[in-house]
């Protein structure tokens, strides 16, 4: 199995290096509450995740959808007042986009079989 590499580096060390510069930010500037550090730190997981999908040439569809799942989270983890059923409908409508846009992708293995007709025997 391949390495992936982001700047040259491991996944992993680039999302640790996020999360410094988070704890970084949060210390100095911004000072977000864990919750919200957390979520920066989902966030960025997430959309890691998401680059590793499309450079293994992989389905995509699931971390496009994390990665969305990720930023309502983040979005109601810094204020924004979505209630629950509200979620719901966004992520809904992101699967269905997803589910538009798999559906012109996906081709099948092998071409179907030439239609072949059958002659009757003669007798």
């Amino acid at each position: 199995m391949p390495t992936y590499k982001i700047f040259g580096r491991e996944p992993a060390a680039v999302l640790a290096f996020i999360s410094i510069l988070v704890k970084l930010a949060s210390a100095y500037v911004f000072h977000a509450t864990e919750t919200q550090q957390a979520t920066v730190n989902t966030v960025a997981a997430c959309a890691v995740a998401l680059l590793i999908a499309i450079s293994a040439h992989d389905s995509i569809g699931a971390a496009v959808f994390n990665l969305a799942q990720a930023l309502v989270a983040a979005a109601v983890g810094f204020g924004l007042k979505l209630d629950a059923d509200h979620q719901a409908l966004w992520l809904s409508l992101v699967s269905v986009a997803i589910g538009l846009w798999s559906r012109t992708q996906v081709t099948a293995p092998t071409s179907a079989p030439a239609s072949q007709t059958v002659k009757p025997s003669a007798l």
